[in-house]
């Protein structure tokens, strides 16, 4: 299957934000509109994919399956970024990932960090505490009981 080309860069990036990490936020805000065909447009063929403490994904076939499988019962997901920085080809992110499934949406904070090279995203890996993801799945349930408790990013992104 082809991938495209990636899509034209967010114009709410920053004047000074590095070509590396506007990669990284188009990236993260096609995973936000659930297109993973524009995501992987962004991803280099032999890239890397880890979610630390689970086995890395290699090329961007293998990522392609792990993101469908995502779509599989996911329905909504969102990546806010408290901060965002680049030194050279890394690019580090600072975020909250909220997961949605149907009314469940299990929310958790995320480290990111991506190495960009020539436009590509070629290693992807995600730091996350199980116990954090375990709380919010928790949240997330208690707020399907009782909606007023629903977790939400903080305002400020």
């Amino acid at each position: 299957m082809s991938t495209p080309d990636p899509a034209p860069l967010p114009s709410g990036a920053a004047a000074s934000e590095s070509p590396e990490a506007s990669v990284v936020r188009a990236f993260l805000a096609s995973l936000e509109l659930l297109d993973i065909e524009r995501a992987l447009g962004y991803l280099a063929d032999d890239v890397a994919y880890t979610n630390v403490s689970t086995p890395t994904v290699h090329g961007r076939e293998n990522v392609r399956s792990v993101l469908k499988g995502f779509l599989r019962f996911a329905t909504g997901f969102e990546a806010v970024n408290h901060r965002i920085a680049a030194d050279g080809h890394v690019v580090l992110t600072e975020r909250t990932d909220a997961i949605e499934i149907g009314r469940l949406r299990i929310q958790f904070w995320v480290v990111g960090r991506f190495e960009v090279r020539d436009g590509r995203i070629t290693v992807w890996r995600d730091y996350f505490d199980w116990v954090n993801v375990t709380a919010g799945l928790v949240r997330g349930l208690a707020g399907v009981v009782v909606p007023s408790v629903r977790a939400k990013v903080p305002a400020g992104r």
